[in-house]
């Protein structure tokens, strides 16, 4: 699907976000692309991010979904509002192992409040993609409540 942003200035607005975003830059998390509705976050392998078998926690595969899924959502919204999150289901489909990670979410319907998200990891290995999570999210636009 192709949307158009509401605001001219969105890819300065939602980059400003990301920047901001704490938890984002301590797992070492850059967007790598962005456009209306659509936004592409990577990571990469980090010992320090993973569970006992060596593999990326499932809590950071989330996180990375989840977050990509936010700001092509925020994308989409109005100047003067904020996102969040308010529902998301993931299907962990295989173990996080491979040297990059990256998430790809694009939006699949926009409304005034709330817009569904669809968000997919992939695990980068030897320049391979294999998919390792799905997930569907629910995001809500926050009205006259500006990013800080």
């Amino acid at each position: 699907m192709r949307f158009v942003a509401k605001d001219p200035d969105y890819e300065r607005r939602v980059r400003d976000s990301f920047a901001r975003q704490t938890l984002m830059s301590t797992m070492g998390v850059d967007m790598v692309e962005l456009g209306p509705g659509t936004c592409t976050l990577a990571m990469d392998y980090r010992r320090d991010l993973c569970q006992q078998h060596g593999y990326h926690h499932a809590g950071a595969t989330t996180a990375l979904a989840d977050s990509a899924a936010g700001y092509a959502a925020y994308s989409l919204m109005p100047p003067g509002s904020s996102v969040l999150t308010v529902e998301y289901k993931i299907n962990l489909m295989a173990p996080a192992a491979g040297e990059r990670f990256l998430a790809r979410a694009a939006v699949e319907r926009a409304g005034r409040t709330i817009t569904v998200v669809r968000s997919e990891v992939f695990a980068v290995k030897g320049g391979e993609e294999k998919a390792i999570a799905f997930m569907l999210a629910t995001m809500m636009c926050l009205a006259d409540t500006p990013d800080s």
